[in-house]
């Protein structure tokens, strides 16, 4: 009987043990993850912020396909950076509008973007979000290319890449680059755990690197326009003989003619024979 008593005296004692290390393991597991708890909001506006950066070069980069030296002018560097301001580190429900800049005040800021006591991580769009060109960070569209080497295969032939049209500049860069604020000083509490954010003195930068003027045509005329060259197509010198030859193909097949069936002769020299034309009644 005593023995029993024993056991059962040692089995409550170890159960005593038991739950005092778990309350231990506990609160030393909280030190390390109640911080990183309080961090989440932290670190969810930074990759927010920064999805926006990455968003807004793609958004130049592309701009530059449909406007670049080749195709047209470009768009002012300023007025891009005015853009992506309004449209992409702005509120979220920012309407797309012409000549729409993006003030300092609440009714413009992302109020996702803040920090515990409601100060906007972007303080001042014009200063705080900047756009630039290439590796060098320049503000001018040229300083954007890295050069190529996409005439190489021509450059034995004398005239034929002028002929063609092909742009040498290369791969172009578009970068966009902003300054996030540092938190204000936290003394008080838990707020402790964003001490280190006091001068982190963060700037996120993403750039999109694309090819925007490639060898290309809005339509078919345009493409003959670039071929129909002598270096390129020297069967355009047949072209002043077509006439004498389409005549003397119509004699020799005028008894066809006589039964609705009359031939021509080759379109020498002429591309327009070639084009790819769809039909009026397929394009309805």
């Amino acid at each position: 009987m005593n023995g029993r008593v024993v056991v059962q005296l040692n089995i409550a004692r170890s159960g005593r043990r038991v739950h005092g290390q778990a309350l231990t393991e506990f609160l030393v597991l909280a030190l390390a993850l109640v911080p990183l708890f309080l961090l989440i909001p932290v670190i969810a506006k930074y990759q927010d912020i920064a999805h926006a950066v990455q968003m807004a070069s793609r958004y130049i980069a592309f701009e530059a396909t449909a406007r670049n030296g080749m195709a047209s002018t470009w768009k002012p560097s300023g007025q891009l950076a005015q853009e992506v301001q309004r449209r992409f580190f702005s509120n979220s429900a920012a309407p797309i509008k012409t000549n729409d800049a993006a003030g300092d005040f609440k009714a413009h800021q992302n109020l996702f973007w803040r920090n515990r006591r409601g100060d906007p991580l972007i303080k001042n769009f014009e200063h705080d979000v900047q756009v630039s060109f290439g590796g060098g960070a320049a503000g001018d569209h040229d300083a954007g290319f890295t050069s190529a080497s996409d005439g190489g295969p021509f450059k034995g032939a004398t005239g034929m890449s002028d002929a063609l049209g092909l742009s040498a500049r290369g791969i172009y860069r578009a970068n966009v680059t902003v300054a996030l604020a540092n938190f204000s000083d936290q003394t008080d509490g838990y707020t402790k755990t964003f001490e280190q954010f006091k001068n982190l003195n963060l700037t996120m930068s993403r750039q999109t690197s694309l090819l925007v003027d490639p060898w290309g045509a809005k339509d078919p005329q345009q493409v003959e326009e670039r071929i129909d060259q002598i270096e390129l197509f020297p069967g355009k010198m047949l072209k002043p003989v077509s006439p004498l030859v389409d005549a003397a193909v119509v004699i020799v097949e005028s008894p066809s003619c006589f039964k609705g069936r009359c031939t021509r002769g080759p379109k020498l020299g002429e591309l327009e024979f070639w084009r790819d034309v769809v039909p009026a009644d397929r394009r309805r």
